[in-house]
């Protein structure tokens, strides 16, 4: 467990020494003890343990870790738990005078317990608020991937609608979509041809399939236009809808089409695509306000300027 910026106070520092030259008899096991318990084990051969007493080796030890908390705070932390955690004193039984040596063990422990109390509770908590603060740093520093990736997809975007080869950039613009689909975890499908008809692609939102038509014109697309398109998502699964994307937007004669056959469509124009990729709204919000839409009035195509009132 980790801790940090926490001066353990000297009264407990003074009961850890007491605690730790009481807890085990022989030298030999008090130094094994504190071996196990701490991470920088370089200096613990450095104190006699054989000639000091252990009070003595102890007082050296936790002098020297205290001096340099910014190195052994750490440690410090592991000895004061580890020692104040000890309920079973039964390895000093087999030695002359057990009861009184158990007696004054378990005291000295007592008495640490009594300079830490709260201490584990505060450093729990501390630690407790930098997870939290570590885990808020990540979705972040995740956020600030993403609106990255997102920049570097409008960066492209722009790119694209410099090319003057409709052809080149008709293929482009699909091979863009589908990354875009993709940054939004729509699972999609590049372009594909079926039974002769040629699929800009495909995607699932929301529990449904979706074809996707992309077009690139300069002029608007017409009802007809809506209409092939219409019946090619018609042939497929009941549950199939059609995503049709006209950066040129659509005519008003397409938009007053009133027809059955366009039921399966919901429509974006350029302008939903710049607020997407402005990352004024999200590809699935807006999928999720235009199929609603569409489904509470029959009206395929909701203007991004309705969405962001």
């Amino acid at each position: 467990m980790q801790i940090n910026n926490k001066i353990i106070s000297p009264a407990a520092l003074n009961a850890l020494k007491e605690a730790l030259a009481n807890i085990y008899w022989t030298r030999r096991d008090l130094r094994r003890f504190v071996y196990h318990c701490i991470d920088n084990k370089n200096f613990v051969p450095t104190i006699d343990w054989e000639q000091n007493s252990k009070l003595e080796s102890c007082s050296q030890l936790i002098d020297r870790m205290s001096k340099r908390q910014d190195i052994y705070l750490n440690d410090l932390f592991s000895l004061l738990k580890e020692v104040s955690d000890i309920s079973d004193f039964s390895h000093l039984n087999k030695w002359e005078d057990a009861e009184l040596k158990i007696q004054k063990a378990k005291e000295s422990v007592k008495a640490l317990r009594i300079h830490t109390k709260g201490f584990f509770k505060i450093v729990e908590e501390e630690n407790i608020k930098k997870e939290k603060q570590k885990v808020y740093q990540q979705i972040i520093n995740e956020n600030k991937s993403v609106k990255e990736r997102l920049a570097i997809l409008k960066q492209k975007f722009i790119e694209l609608s410099t090319l003057n080869y409709p052809q080149k950039r008709g293929f482009k613009f699909e091979r863009f979509l589908n990354e875009l689909f993709n940054y939004f975890d729509l699972d999609p499908k590049s372009s594909y041809k079926l039974d002769g008809e040629q699929i800009d692609g495909a995607f699932t939102f929301d529990s449904n399939d979706y074809l996707l038509e992309a077009k690139w014109t300069k002029i608007p697309m017409n009802a007809s236009d809506l209409k092939v398109f219409a019946g090619t998502v018609a042939e497929k699964s009941k549950n199939t809808l059609g995503l049709f994307i006209s950066m040129s937007g659509f005519s008003l004669e397409s938009l007053d089409y009133n027809s059955t056959v366009l039921k399966s469509l919901i429509l974006m124009d350029g302008a939903d695509l710049y607020a997407v990729l402005d990352d004024r709204i999200s590809l699935i919000d807006l999928l999720f306000r235009k199929r609603r839409y569409a489904s509470e009035t029959g009206n395929i195509f909701l203007p991004i300027k309705d969405i962001l009132l």
